[in-house]
């Protein structure tokens, strides 16, 4: 038997394919890729001052809408939640005055349809004073 150490080959690591494949990647990556500058969204935010401050009077609509599906307009509801309806209310509690604030309460159980409903009526009577309230839940 021989009990000999045999000789070992010192192991040794070879860069130099690692550094030519980087070297293509980086090739490659330079020549695919394209930079191009992102236009943003542009956002109108709305200013005031305290010369446009409405009094708070009767000269203001309240329409609630509700959770399960009613408009109501200054305290009367509406029969139907249809578009035609709503802008026929609006026009008559407003008396076709469309520069009247015109003020929005949505309980939060009632759908998103309804509110794109109001906003859709509204725009389409030309109403450009909108604003938007909410009641904190009551506690029983």
């Amino acid at each position: 038997m021989k009990f000999r150490r045999q000789k070992i080959e010192e192991v040794s690591i070879n860069l130099t394919p690692l550094i030519d494949v980087v070297f293509l990647l980086l090739i490659f990556f330079m020549v695919t890729t394209t930079f191009k500058q992102s236009t943003e969204l542009t956002i109108d935010l709305p200013t005031a001052s305290a010369s446009d401050a409405v009094s708070i009077g009767n000269d203001k609509l309240e329409v609630v809408i509700t959770s399960d599906g009613q408009y109501v307009i200054n305290g009367l509801a509406l029969v139907n939640g249809r578009t035609e309806t709503l802008k026929l209310g609006l026009q008559e509690a407003s008396s076709g005055n469309n520069q009247i604030p015109l003020i929005i309460t949505a309980d939060a159980n009632s759908s998103y349809e309804m509110v794109m409903r109001l906003y859709d009526a509204a725009s389409q009577l030309g109403f450009t004073k909108l604003a938007h309230t909410a009641e904190r839940e009551r506690s029983q």
